[in-house]
């Protein structure tokens, strides 16, 4: 799993610049759900990466720390954001002070850490009363192409789950007794095809198969999507998939 939650870091340009951003819906219903506006909260962004979830929590208000482990990708944060504090650090073990936060986030991140320290470790920096919310952006398997798609890469990769198309139900990892609301927020974005193929690119598993491999599978998924996407534009659908849990 480390090696897997590494393999990011020698692609951090492109991951920034081709991953999905996030709806404002998703920042509206985090506010609704924790009962606290963004605005003033002080905020630990885990597993910030290169700052995508950061820069949009920065952006309402909030007063953000981002923890993230990987050299390459903290220094892409750090470039696009230099002013905003960066600790090198993973979930299990946050070299933070108890109950210094009023919301803990992981945005596409959470499934890389071990729940049975990940869990304890948020609930000591958050303050009585602070939320732990867990997000990801997931591919919306109900539009035909991007389940053809997920079905191409699952059997290429030996159904080695990919990225953000298997965290679905990753908030079964926190304890069954934690309470919790969830969200569902769908959205769409267009992008050129290079765009599609490097977001696609930028997932663990096509970082761990060698680079031949992955640019041969992309080279014959560039192939398959100008059937349905002749004009080099391509109409993705995500769902946004959000859990918050509030300290008590």
């Amino acid at each position: 799993m480390t090696e897997r939650a590494l393999s990011f870091d020698a692609v951090a340009d492109q991951y920034d610049e081709a991953r999905p951003s996030y709806p404002p819906a998703l920042f509206d219903a985090v506010e609704e759900l924790t009962g606290r506006p963004l605005k003033g909260s002080r905020v630990i962004d885990v597993g910030a990466g290169t700052g995508i979830a950061t820069r949009l929590l920065r952006a309402r208000g909030a007063l953000v720390t981002a923890v993230e482990p990987g050299p390459g990708m903290a220094a892409r944060l750090h470039r696009a954001t230099p002013d905003v504090p960066l600790v090198r650090a993973v979930g299990d073990a946050l070299p933070l002070a108890d109950g210094c936060a009023d919301l803990v986030t992981y945005a596409q991140s959470w499934h890389w850490t071990d729940p049975a320290r990940s869990v304890p470790e948020a609930l000591r920096v958050l303050r009585p009363g602070g939320a732990l919310a867990l997000w990801w952006n997931i591919s919306d398997g109900d539009v035909p192409w991007i389940a053809a798609q997920d079905e191409r890469v699952r059997h290429w990769a030996g159904d080695v789950h990919h990225g953000a198309h298997s965290a679905t139900g990753r908030a079964r990892y926190l304890p069954a007794a934690m309470d919790r609301a969830e969200r569902r927020i769908t959205w769409t974005r267009r992008v050129t095809l290079d765009t599609h193929l490097a977001n696609l690119g930028s997932h663990s598993v096509f970082r761990t198969r060698g680079e031949q491999a992955a640019a041969d599978f992309l080279a014959n998924e560039r192939t398959e999507l100008l059937t349905h996407f002749p004009d080099g534009t391509v109409e993705e659908a995500y769902a946004v998939e959000l859990t918050v849990t509030v300290r008590a």
